[in-house]
């Protein structure tokens, strides 16, 4: 009996303590994870790999990114190339403070794909090589401070805000495959982003006569994502099918595609941002296909909602070579959340 007493005394005295704590808000913890692993990452470096590695907030290259080769757009930040591998480990670490684990099988599967080109043209225009990703920090990273990062290399790009202590920004977010999906050798049927194609897919196909005339808006994909590496995301004419003019089974397909995208964030983080569609009326929200509807011919798609746009593109080496992305069109970069920390914090 004593024993339970004192078993009942600590459990009052827990639930005490945690009831005049305040709640840490789900993106409070993501960015202290993402603070810590990158302290502990920066920890492992030498000096002159933090010189590579580490950029004031305000450095234009904060902003200046890209999905190309990069022989094609120069990179600053130090790559895995530059790293020992107890650094490497430091490195997938960081990622994995805010991707989940599909979102970091993917970076690992599109990463690798570099081999596979290399491969099959060792003496091509452009050096392949799954080791040639960068890390750049921009800020001081801390619990509570205001910093950012981004990891890029040849069809990856994704970049992370936090504004005082809080996720300012998750975009742009960009994944990329050549080949989409690997046609021989060992690894002959991979296809790293086959949900993003194959449930787009499927939900165009199912639309009926009239809802065509809406939702195909072209016979013919354009040649790459319409945004392509802009700066500053930009709002796109909201053509296509509204969410609201789609049956169950189709609202449901458009679903599964966009918690795809946002699933490749961690789930507290991936949760938040379903929130605000949830939220959202469904005449705002648009699905657009344009292109064959036959796979291995060129495609493109777009989901667009008021503050929020994912862009699809499969048209280039025969319709194997994937580009998409999502942006954020207010919190790209942490935008919003960063103009207000400046103007509350750096008044002149």
């Amino acid at each position: 009996m004593h024993s339970m007493h004192i078993f009942r005394s600590i459990a009052l005295g827990l639930t005490l303590t945690f009831s005049t704590q305040a709640i840490a808000h789900p993106d409070q913890v993501a960015a202290a994870d993402m603070a810590n692993a990158a302290n502990a990452f920066l920890a492992t470096l030498k000096p002159d790999q933090k010189a590579k590695a580490m950029f004031k907030l305000d450095d234009a290259n904060r902003t200046r990114w890209h999905f190309v080769p990069t022989e094609m757009h120069p990179r600053h930040g130090l790559s895995f190339r530059e790293m020992q591998q107890d650094q490497q480990h430091m490195a997938y670490a960081l990622l994995a403070s805010v991707l989940s684990t599909r979102g970091l099988q993917k970076t690992a599967q599109i990463m690798s794909l570099e081999q596979i080109l290399h491969d099959a043209n060792p003496k091509g225009r452009f050096a392949r090589d799954p080791k040639w990703y960068f890390i750049s920090i921009f800020g001081k990273p801390s619990v509570e401070g205001t910093w950012g990062w981004r990891f890029e290399g040849h069809h990856l790009s994704l970049s992370f805000t936090v504004v005082d202590g809080h996720i300012g920004g998750l975009t742009p977010a960009f994944l990329g495959t050549n080949p989409g999906k690997v046609l021989d050798g060992p690894r002959k049927g991979l296809q790293v982003l086959a949900t993003e194609e194959n449930t787009a897919r499927a939900l165009a196909s199912s639309l009926n006569a009239e809802q065509r005339k809406e939702g195909i808006v072209a016979e013919r994909a354009p040649a790459d994502i319409i945004t392509k590496a802009d700066r500053r995301a930009r709002r796109l004419e909201p053509l296509g099918l509204a969410a609201s003019e789609m049956n169950k089974k189709q609202f449901t397909q458009l679903w599964e595609l966009i918690e795809e995208y946002l699933r490749n964030h961690r789930p507290d983080l991936a949760q938040e941002g379903l929130k605000h569609f949830e939220g959202l009326d469904l005449k705002k929200i648009h699905f657009a296909w344009a292109g064959s509807l036959e796979p291995g011919q060129g495609h493109y798609y777009r989901i667009q909602a008021p503050d929020f746009l994912i862009e699809y593109d499969n048209t280039q080496n025969s319709a194997n070579h994937v580009h998409c992305v999502v942006r954020d069109l207010r919190h790209d970069f942490g935008e919003d959340l960063l103009r207000q920390h400046y103007e509350q914090h750096h008044k002149k």
